[in-house]
């Protein structure tokens, strides 16, 4: 199973819709995954200011600002 991290933060349009594309495609791979806020941690607040969303697949930066589900279960095959 691949881990999947999406950093994000509160009131970020473009987080819940790649929030929304990993619900929609849950069920057609293999793969979990689990948000993190950003603002509740400085370092990583620092780190991505308003690079957000931001998706790890399996440790490994994919995603940065927009995501589709085509492209994510390319790249999580790829991965």
């Amino acid at each position: 199973m691949h881990d999947v991290v999406v950093y994000s933060r509160k009131g970020c349009h473009l987080c819940d819709m790649v929030k929304e594309t990993l619900a929609e495609i849950q069920g057609q791979a293999d793969f979990q995954w689990r948000e993190v806020d950003i603002d509740a941690d400085p370092q990583l607040q620092r780190t991505y200011t308003d690079e957000v969303p931001v998706v790890f697949i399996d440790g490994r930066k994919a995603f940065k600002y927009r995501m589709d589900g085509r492209q994510f279960l390319r790249a999580l095959a790829g991965s």
